[in-house]
């Protein structure tokens, strides 16, 4: 691992060496199994599913869940039925969605009037950073959702993030590439004291920097429960104080709290900026799939309104695009890793208790065997009953399935499609003057777009539209 850096694209290249669609590394004492085949990850999560539905603890997801307290990140247990049932339940049901709708709207709205106010200052239009945009909506949704407000701090005058805000945001993307990144010490837990390769002070770093504005908010909101001065939710941080137990007691501890709000970001901020900075990069270099999409918008939502959930299961077209881009531009190279609880024969394979199962977002997105022409992107791929980014045939990977299938997959759904939706119905995109196409290159470390999407953007509707 470290003379073969970076450990996934290692890996992949060994696999396509082998001509394989099933690996089994041996990390240390851990057996690592890496899988490309929709056919054999079905065998996992669909038949196998209850085998394989635990998670390995690594020195990121100890820290960043407070050591195996919250769902996404927690070994199976007790602890994990318990926060599973408090999500399913209580934060990501339908009722609390429907709940929640205003606020999502309001910061769909500042979406349109941030890039509105960059791009109207003259009749020509304006060259804009796509992704301070696209990346920040997500963030601001979720915390006014979670705290009852957009900014930590003061925000900017345009209505865009300030310091405060995108040191969050920050954090949080740090968090994200080294919770299951393969670092030595996962795998030969003597050296963890050492931190070889610095991701333990990185995690710890960036942990404390999200704490120093949660904490606070959280804080302050449980002593004002306690002293009778809230008694009724009115954001997702109110419920999850005011959830009791049948002791009648406060469900979950202050702790717990703190962790799950961690999760929740994290499962929130990536994968709608990642596909919808794509997806407008492939698509302005192939204009005609704008001129597809906004007249879909057009013709669904018309010209005197902005985009709203309520219209997404009547966009075929602008979620087949967001679809096109999880597959071809996954945000990460595999999914959330699978622990299996007991030996197991998987398509013929014998599969060790204790092995961690990695589902290839790459090889399952990008598998000559189920995707025609693969590197190329295309939506029609995705034109059929699909009314939301689930992909339960594990073609590619979105939202996943099973007992650890995300649970908020509606959320994602509509954060996503919102986003692209409202950036293709709001504004005429094109390639900035003096380029010939968007570049389309990824970073050396990531899967994530190598440059920020600078694209011309120029305002489409009326005025009033923007401005309500």
């Amino acid at each position: 691992m470290l003379r073969n850096r970076l450990a996934d694209q290692w890996i992949h290249r060994l696999m396509k060496e082998l001509n394989t669609d099933i690996a089994c590394f041996q990390l240390g004492n851990s057996h690592v199994i890496t899988v490309n085949s929709p056919e054999i990850a079905r065998e996992f999560l669909k038949r196998h599913d209850a085998v394989f539905a635990s998670r390995p603890e690594t020195m990121a997801t100890c820290i960043i869940s407070r050591r195996n307290l919250t769902t996404a990140l927690n070994q199976r247990g007790e602890q994990w039925k318990k926060m599973r049932r408090v999500l399913v339940s209580e934060v990501l049901s339908h009722s609390k969605m429907n709940w929640l709708l205003d606020m999502r709207n309001q910061e769909a709205d500042n979406l349109v009037r941030f890039l509105y106010s960059q791009c109207s200052k003259t009749f020509k239009g304006e060259v804009v950073n796509v992704r301070t945009i696209a990346k920040h909506y997500p963030a601001n949704a979720m915390r006014r959702m979670m705290f009852s407000t957009r900014y930590f701090g003061n925000g900017s005058e345009e209505g865009g993030p300030g310091f405060e805000e995108e040191e969050h945001v920050s954090s949080l993307f740090t968090m994200l590439k080294y919770i299951y990144a393969f670092s030595v010490s996962d795998y030969l837990p003597w050296l963890r004291g050492l931190d070889l390769d610095g991701h333990q002070k990185r995690v710890r770093d960036a942990v404390k920097i999200v704490n120093k504005y949660h904490d606070p908010i959280v804080n302050d909101r449980i002593l004002q429960w306690r002293e009778g001065k809230k008694t009724q939710p009115e954001d997702l941080l109110d419920v999850l104080i005011s959830l009791k137990g049948s002791d009648d007691k406060p469900l979950l501890s202050e702790d717990e709290i703190r962790a799950q709000i961690m999760e929740i970001f994290l499962a929130t901020v990536d994968n709608p900026y990642n596909a919808a900075e794509w997806a407008l990069s492939e698509m302005i270099n192939q204009p005609k799939l704008v001129e597809k999409a906004v007249e879909e918008l057009d013709r669904v939502v018309g010209k005197d309104r902005l985009l709203q959930e309520s219209d997404i299961p009547r966009l075929r077209y602008v979620v087949a695009c967001s679809r096109e881009a999880l597959r071809l531009h996954p945000v990460a190279p595999f999914n959330l890793p699978h622990v299996s609880n007991s030996d197991c024969i998987v398509s013929g394979y014998f599969i060790p208790k204790g092995s961690s199962v990695l589902l290839s977002r790459l090889g399952l997105g990008r598998n000559p065997a189920v995707w025609d022409d693969p590197m190329r992107f295309d939506p029609e791929r995705h034109i059929s009953d699909h009314v939301d980014l689930a992909e339960t045939e594990l073609r590619f990977i979105s939202f996943t399935r099973g007992r650890r299938g995300c649970v908020g997959a509606g959320l994602g759904t509509n954060l996503t499609v919102m986003l692209l939706g409202r950036l293709l119905q709001g504004f005429t995109w094109n390639v900035p003057e003096g380029l010939d196409k968007i570049d389309l290159s990824c970073e050396a470390d990531s899967l994530l777009k190598a440059t920020p999407l600078f694209a011309h953007a120029k305002p489409r509707l009326n005025p009033s539209v923007y401005m309500p």
